[in-house]
């Protein structure tokens, strides 16, 4: 009896076990949507499901992303639109909103499921891939500033319970920071859960425009978002410096 309630009682927590949603918003990825999908593909089964959502892609995106998703869906374009839509449709209690050019963690599942019970909101921190040494103080500055802040932003794999998420009115339709915009909106409710555990995210923006030069646009970009500069201003003046 007592190895049956035992059974009884792992089958049950099974049962219970909290769901997870990765949601990854596309926009012409075909060059790297294949080596973000396969490194998921072990997260796959019961407790977790993917779903990406393409913003309109003129590549073969989709076609490359169908056989290793649970869900691909086409939405309006914009990274915010996307992201509410495969939320929409997601069945996990937990969202996970994922860069095509960022690799989770091959534990990501477990380690979220470690937290179930107090988990509300949060992010992981994040590694670029380049072997630079500037970039290792990028990682830790980025880091640190979150940590302080409670502010992440959508490179470090923000996750909400789709309770909270839906409560909070989703990610707001900016065309630019709507990470910052929905963690200013997710703080109020609880503090962010910040992992030390890393997500890798790619450096080749970096280093093809430049490191210094890129800190010191995205600087700019937030200090202006903070002191009350339109998003839609500022994805103009970020599209025209590409």
């Amino acid at each position: 009896m007592a190895v049956l309630r035992v059974k009884v009682a792992v089958a049950a927590a099974h049962f219970n076990a909290m769901k997870l949603s990765i949601i990854i918003p596309t926009l012409n990825e075909a060059a790297r949507i294949q080596h973000t999908l396969q490194s998921l593909q072990t997260l796959r089964g019961t407790y977790a499901e993917i779903i990406l959502v393409d913003g309109g892609s003129n590549d073969n995106t989709l076609m490359l992303a169908q056989s290793l998703c649970d869900y691909t869906i086409s939405s309006a374009r914009g990274r915010a639109q996307q992201m509410n839509a495969g939320a929409a449709i997601a069945t996990g209690d937990v969202l996970l909103f994922l860069h095509a050019d960022t690799q989770l963690p091959t534990n990501a599942l477990a380690i979220l499921q470690q937290h179930e019970q107090s988990l509300s909101w949060g992010r992981f921190d994040i590694r670029l891939s380049g072997q630079h040494f500037l970039f290792r103080i990028i990682e830790r500055m980025i880091n640190s500033r979150s940590r302080l802040t409670g502010i992440a932003t959508g490179d470090q794999a923000i996750f909400v319970t789709r309770e909270l998420f839906f409560r909070s009115g989703a990610y707001p339709a900016l065309p630019l920071m709507e990470d910052i915009a929905l963690s200013r909106t997710l703080r109020q409710h609880n503090k962010p859960l910040c992992l030390r555990d890393t997500v890798i995210s790619d450096s080749r923006y970096w280093e093809t425009h430049g490191i210094i030069r890129t800190v010191c646009r995205m600087w700019y970009l937030r200090l202006a978002y903070f002191c009350g500069v339109s998003s839609e201003k500022l994805v103009r003046q970020y599209y025209r410096n590409t």
